[in-house]
């Protein structure tokens, strides 16, 4: 059993580092995953961890796992929830609606620069509601008319001053901006550097997602799919 574990945890090993194009077996790996090597924290752990502990609040808390673009309903179940709270007795202050931007939706926490020269939309699947191309910009940080079913959704920025929050996971970044970077004959790290900076404000970087889904359940999160 135990080399059985163990031989689906190489495979899984390989498997990053060919993502990451290694070109040396497991040395491009962090040292952090590499079997028999101790485990640290990423850098933005405690950070993240310190941004759980501050931000979470209220009686009715979620978190919205969002895998895929999915046309933005990730972000237009966060203002639902929001909304209806409202509706029916509950402040802002007093309720958390956390979206957890991983794998494909990491690109809704770009901004319009990175969409434009990484043609983010065609890669993260995208798409402008307006056009129906890919998009070039974030339609989801400051919606434009068209963007959403209803000119009333508001977008992740104005959904920000009332307190929603907005995670992104690391290993999506990293793996993705190394892809993009190949395919561009670019420099993998420099892409990378170039997407951690051009991050939408309030945004908070998370070692995974799915740690991040951990950390918000452990929170008294409620867990709601929000994929495609």
């Amino acid at each position: 059993m135990k080399s059985t574990i163990e031989n689906s945890r190489r495979k899984f090993l390989s498997k990053l580092a060919l993502t990451a194009g290694a070109t040396a077996g497991l040395s491009a790996i962090p040292k952090e995953l590499i079997p028999g090597e101790s485990i640290t924290s990423s850098s933005n752990a405690l950070e993240a961890d310190i941004w759980f502990l501050k931000n979470v609040k209220g009686v009715h808390r979620v978190v919205y796992d969002a895998p895929e673009p999915h046309d933005g309903f990730p972000v237009i179940w966060s203002w639902v929830f929001m909304t209806t709270n409202n509706e029916t007795g509950t402040r802002d202050e007093d309720m958390t609606s956390m979206v957890v931007l991983r794998h494909n939706t990491i690109a809704y926490a770009l901004n319009d620069a990175i969409y434009e020269k990484y043609d983010i939309g065609e890669f993260f699947g995208v798409k402008d509601a307006r056009t129906g191309k890919w998009a070039k910009r974030n339609p989801m940080w400051e919606p434009k008319e068209g963007d959403f079913p209803a000119s009333v959704i508001q977008g992740i920025k104005q959904q920000q001053s009332r307190g929603a929050l907005f995670c992104v996971c690391e290993m999506a970044m990293k793996m993705d901006s190394g892809d993009v970077a190949r395919k561009m004959k670019l420099d993998p790290e420099e892409v990378k550097k170039d997407w951690y900076a051009n991050l939408h404000p309030g945004i908070q970087p998370v070692p995974s997602g799915v740690w991040a889904l951990g950390r918000a359940q452990e929170h008294g999160c409620k867990y709601i799919y929000a994929g495609g």
